[in-house]
């Protein structure tokens, strides 16, 4: 048994005898929560008394100070740069977060985004005064559609679990027309799917079965056929899945699917590893989300809302909500209210999309071109498999020596001699100045490690990578224990005890006795 301290340091002024009394480290300085550095006397504006006036707040007017907490502006900027500065991002290092695609979003793409005629539109202006954006929205439709080989799209989805609950009310309302809503009730989701499948399945009113994957890492094909009947409603599939591998009977299971009245979701996320190589819709799928964020450059979110258009097959397209843009003479229309009689399942969401992300996705497609969006997936899988092949004869797979898609998967039957787990190696990742993988996920692997280092880096990069995690597993496995156990050492911040965090979690703040 390794000797783990009960209680990590939170903080590390105490270790290494190295003290300072500003708890600062030169220019990595230390910086207190603004509760207790601000004051609610301390504004950086001024603001002039209101004229008397009647509050219309009723019950709801506040009767006692908001006790917030003031900074002057020169102390609100050092506070927030000091705060941006302890955060990991693309901009800082590499980010090898599997099954969640952090790749470099072009500055061009932001310059796009912050043209006036698109940054300053308003959701409620009249659509003759936006021509532009909508015909913009439409040429990124005809993209998605293009790369997917499918015939229609929702643009309107905010996100990638947004766009699950789009395509699986499509499909319910498929089921539903056909009369069949009281009979086809589950869902399969493969083991090495997203979690948030069976999530977006329960949501919609579905019941969920699993399907086991197979030695390989992919969907066992009998336990699969095992589950079909005519109960079953769909499959969400991830492809390529969680364990970076491509489902290579993806066609098998699409047709097993359709001969018996049922659909195929497919997971889009990791569309990333096969943009330009494979066309969902060749393959057989019925509907599948793109996160935009992932595959299209767009930023995680981007300050609001991200984007998750669904991409729908003939069989579902007409079920596809409202808003949408219809091609009329004259231009483009935005279709905001379905008819009585249409099969469409009615309005996802308020408004059409998020803007931002479409002009950003559209400057990544055009400023790529179809050769440029192809060698991006190409070099995203051979980054993965570069990384594979330099730290397969120290770290363990769990699927064998098998070439991977954009992410590959290691587990932990490498560090079992070494008394050692994979957060204690995630965490010591951390004082070498990367962000840690995806760890424990997915499932199916034992300690998971889920690396993907994306199209995004150069070789010099993934070469110091792969060098500092080989350096790493050697360390680990000559004994060094001392530099796992406690790790992150020289980050701000001790590692914490998460056990601890999640039973008994502090959820406010209270001030501290004075020193």
């Amino acid at each position: 048994m390794l000797n783990r301290p009960e209680h990590p340091l939170e903080a590390r002024d105490s270790f290494h005898g190295a003290r300072t009394f500003t708890s600062n480290r030169g220019l990595e300085l230390e910086e207190p929560l603004i509760f207790e550095i601000g004051r609610p006397e301390t504004t950086g504006v001024d603001l002039d008394e209101p004229e008397p006036f009647e509050s219309r707040l009723g019950v709801l007017e506040r009767h006692s100070p908001i006790g917030l907490p003031g900074l002057s502006e020169p102390e609100a900027v050092r506070h927030y740069v000091r705060l941006s500065q302890k955060n990991y991002s693309i901009d800082a290092g590499l980010y090898p977060l599997g099954s969640c695609t952090m790749k470099h979003n072009p500055r061009l793409n932001e310059a796009m985004a912050r043209l006036p005629g698109f940054a300053d539109i308003h959701p409620l202006q009249p659509q003759s005064t936006v021509p532009g954006a909508l015909e913009l929205i439409g040429e990124v439709a005809r993209w998605l559609m293009t790369l997917t080989g499918m015939p229609a799209i929702a643009m309107s989805p905010k996100a990638g679990a947004h766009g699950e609950a789009c395509g699986m009310m499509a499909i319910k309302s498929a089921i539903a027309a056909k009369g069949e809503a009281s009979t086809r009730k589950i869902v399969l989701v493969p083991e090495s799917a997203h979690g948030t499948n069976p999530a977006s399945a329960t949501l919609i009113g579905f019941d969920v079965r699993p399907v086991p994957a197979g030695p390989d890492g992919r969907v066992d094909l009998q336990a699969f056929r095992a589950l079909l009947g005519p109960e079953v409603a769909a499959i969400m599939l991830t492809n390529p899945n969680t364990c970076g591998l491509f489902e290579s009977d993806i066609v098998e299971i699409a047709d097993a699917m359709h001969a018996v009245g049922a659909y195929f979701y497919c997971d889009g996320a990791n569309f990333n590893a096969i943009v330009g190589k494979a066309r969902p819709g060749d393959l057989g799928v019925d509907a599948m989300h793109i996160n935009l964020h992932k595959t299209f450059s767009t930023p995680h979110g981007g300050g609001g809302p991200g984007a998750g258009p669904v991409v729908l097959s003939r069989r579902l397209a007409p079920f596809a909500p409202a808003p949408f843009l219809r091609q009329e003479e004259g231009g483009l229309r935005l279709v905001e209210h379905t008819r009585d009689d249409s099969q469409s399942f009615g309005r996802m969401t308020a408004f059409h999309g998020q803007m931002g992300m479409f002009v950003r996705a559209l400057s990544y497609m055009a400023s790529h071109g179809a050769d440029g969006l192809r060698q991006a997936s190409e070099d995203a899988v051979l980054s993965a498999n570069y990384i594979r092949a330099s730290l397969n004869d120290l770290m363990s797979q769990p699927f064998g020596d098998a070439p991977c898609m954009h992410e590959v998967l290691f587990d932990d039957a490498w560090l079992k001699p070494t008394g050692l787990t994979t957060l204690d190696f995630a965490k010591a990742m951390i004082d070498e100045g990367y962000h840690p993988m995806t760890i424990y996920f997915p499932l199916v692997a034992h300690g998971a490690m889920l690396i993907e280092p994306t199209e995004s880096e150069s070789k010099a990069s993934l070469d110091l990578f792969i060098a500092t995690l080989r350096d790493l597993a050697q360390a680990a496995l000559r004994g060094e224990t001392e530099r796992f156990i406690g790790a992150p050492i020289h980050a701000p911040r001790r590692r914490l005890d998460e056990t601890r965090a999640a039973r008994n979690p502090v959820l406010k703040w209270t001030k501290p006795a004075p020193k």
